[in-house]
């Protein structure tokens, strides 16, 4: 299973950004995915997850303005990002758990910054 995270970028606090984890290799059923992010000098924090069923789960501190959903015809996990801030600058890292193991994607800088 490869992950890959895409959709990082430079925005201005107020702005939005999309963030994409495409899934290739094998596909595997009853996983969840989830976004992580790492900001420089911090653990790295769960932002949400999303469940085979749809059960989603956010972080508090983006309740609200971050949305978590996945295309299961497309493989791929997104990340809705509104009203950025500048305590959300971080790399975000795909993740998915799935019955043979998790794995990782490579993670997609997000700064917000004006």
């Amino acid at each position: 299973v490869q992950l890959q995270a895409s959709g990082g970028g430079l925005v201005q606090p107020g702005g939005s950004l999309r963030l994409s984890c495409a899934t290739s290799g094998r596909v595997v059923s009853k996983s969840v995915m989830a976004w992580y992010r790492q900001a420089p000098g911090k653990q790295r924090e769960l932002v949400a997850g999303i469940g085979d069923g749809g059960a989603i789960d956010y972080a508090d501190s983006v309740k609200g303005r971050f949305t978590i959903s996945r295309d299961f015809a497309k493989n791929t996990l997104y990340l809705q990002m509104n009203s950025l801030r500048p305590d959300d600058t971080a790399v975000y890292f795909c993740n998915t758990v799935t019955p043979i193991g998790a794995f990782w994607g490579q993670g997609t800088q997000v700064t917000v910054s004006s």
